[in-house]
């Protein structure tokens, strides 16, 4: 059953929101300006504290295979709170995206494990060289689950 609010309180209530928004609308920053850059593939957003955020397009989640005219198509929400590419669906909220958040944490994770092995360095050679004279890659023979069923797990339960 839904609570009855006095109208006093629900006042103070409504006060209080407001002062918590303006709060926020002067120390969080905000989009003035997003545009997709064809030429780099980035999404460059201008905030309301005169910096700007650029980051790779197709990073986020739902955007790898746009086209540019799709990617370019973006409109600025909640007052610069929030972006949403309409032919895509797809919402990012730039406080969101100014920590690192570019989807779901099981999209994350995923996308996570997918770049490490595809990262390329000395050690990484050396160690596939050194793999490849013992015989390859070494296989699980301990107690427990793989590696990979350990992903199966993680990504089953949404993390």
């Amino acid at each position: 059953m839904a609570r009855e609010w006095p109208k006093a309180e629900m006042d103070r209530e409504i006060d209080r929101a407001l002062a918590r928004g303006r709060r926020r609308a002067l120390s969080e920053p905000r989009a003035t300006r997003a545009r997709y850059e064809r030429r780099t593939g980035r999404v460059v957003v201008d905030l309301t504290n005169g910096c700007s955020f650029v980051f790779p397009a197709r990073s986020l989640q739902g955007l790898a295979r746009a086209r540019d005219a799709e990617l370019a198509d973006i409109e600025i929400l909640g007052s610069g709170h929030g972006l949403h590419w309409p032919a895509l669906d797809a919402d990012f909220t730039v406080p969101g995206l100014l920590m690192g958040v570019f989807g779901t944490r099981a999209w994350m994770a995923s996308e996570l494990a997918r770049r490490a092995g595809q990262a390329k360095s000395p050690a990484k050679a050396a160690a596939a060289r050194t793999n490849g004279r013992k015989g390859g890659r070494p296989r699980h023979d301990g107690p427990g689950p793989s590696s990979r069923a350990l992903a199966r797990d993680l990504t089953a339960r949404g993390r």
